[in-house]
């Protein structure tokens, strides 16, 4: 059965973009840093390949989901991606209000909620897992009792600025339980699964 996976690089100190993240600058100012683990590469997701055995295993996994559910803001970000994150698999943005123009290539918005996304990328995944980007995104799902697991990459840096992954969240407690972890070049990969209730 598909489960949700976020998947998100961090910094030490918890941040996911540096400061003044925003059209222009995609992961804010020295952001790009928490990607680093990715290289060589190019610019989209498709050819970001890393190098190394294990980054290259991780990256991998990820592209081997069938869907992608990421907010707007991240959407909107990305440049939309161009309409394909990667192997034209379908990209669901969750969204208050979708604009006037339509979302492109397999990008769909998704205006009624963390539920609903789910359930459509769940529907056109084909059984696969599906990727999920973007903190607020992520942290609905959360709240909603829908994220299965998270699969951080960690980076060994401070930023001290930026948009930190769990900034919002209530102070509910969430427990988490370690499944694996790899160390790559310059990167952590620290995969969770979130502990549900009983």
């Amino acid at each position: 059965m598909s489960k949700i996976v976020l998947y998100m690089s961090m910094s030490v100190d918890g941040f996911i973009t540096g400061p003044d993240d925003g059209m222009a600058h995609g992961l804010g100012v020295n952001g790009e840093r928490l990607h680093d683990w990715l290289r060589p590469g190019g610019v989209d997701p498709g050819s970001h390949r890393p190098a190394d055995e294990t980054n290259a295993t991780v990256f991998d996994e990820a592209m081997a989901t069938g869907a992608v559910i990421t907010g707007r803001r991240t959407f909107d970000h990305a440049g939309g991606w161009a309409g394909d994150h990667h192997d034209g698999v379908p990209i669901f943005v969750l969204t208050h209000a979708a604009p006037d123009e339509p979302a492109p290539g397999s990008a769909r918005y998704v205006t009624d909620g963390i539920d609903s996304c789910v359930a459509q990328a769940k529907a056109a995944a084909g059984g696969r897992d599906i990727m999920m980007h973007g903190a607020s995104t992520a942290q609905a799902c959360l709240r909603a009792g829908l994220l299965d697991e998270l699969e951080l990459h960690l980076v060994p840096v401070l930023l001290g600025q930026g948009r930190r992954l769990f900034e919002d969240l209530p102070p509910d407690h969430v427990e988490l339980e370690l499944v694996r972890s790899l160390d790559g070049p310059g990167v952590l990969h620290l995969r969770y699964r979130v502990r549900t209730e009983g």
